[in-house]
């Protein structure tokens, strides 16, 4: 049996290998992370922007067309908390983005996204049962003090 600090390590490496997939474009390595089917029923990602993506060959599609059309994306996390009881997991975080939409010199754009994945624990380790992803809404006094 696996310790407590162990576990957290895992889901942890779960969640480095999916924002990985994505900053490097690798839909084999997302592939991966993403549970199957049978390993945990009923998907789904939520991206910011997007639809509710329900199933794993949706899912995989929609990984496909934004990896295909981004041509540079980094993530910052911060605030990152693990959850774990018996074989699911939660991991919560700040995704810091920055991105390039097109292929512009100096072009880059940023924003910052709240997250949730969930995880379920397989016969081939942690995997990606459920991501969603919302942005972050900022008024430009936002950060200001009221001064009335």
């Amino acid at each position: 049996m696996r310790s407590r600090h162990e576990v957290m390590e895992r889901v942890a490496e779960a969640n480095a290998q999916f924002y990985g997939a994505i900053e490097n474009g690798d839909i084999d390595l997302m592939r991966r992370v993403w549970a199957e089917e049978d390993e945990a029923p009923d998907l789904v990602c939520v991206n910011p922007g997007w639809p509710l993506l329900r199933g794993r060959a949706e899912i995989m599609r929609a990984w496909s067309l934004i990896m295909a059309n981004v041509p540079y994306i980094q993530y910052v996390l911060t605030d990152t908390h693990i959850g774990v009881s018996g074989d699911v997991a939660m991991v919560t975080c700040e995704e810091n983005v920055l991105t390039a939409e097109d292929d512009s010199p100096g072009f880059v754009a940023g924003g910052q996204v709240v997250t949730t994945n969930m995880f379920v624990n397989t016969e081939h380790g942690w995997r990606l049962w459920s991501h969603h992803a919302s942005p972050v809404l900022m008024d430009e006094e936002d950060g200001e003090e009221d001064d009335q």
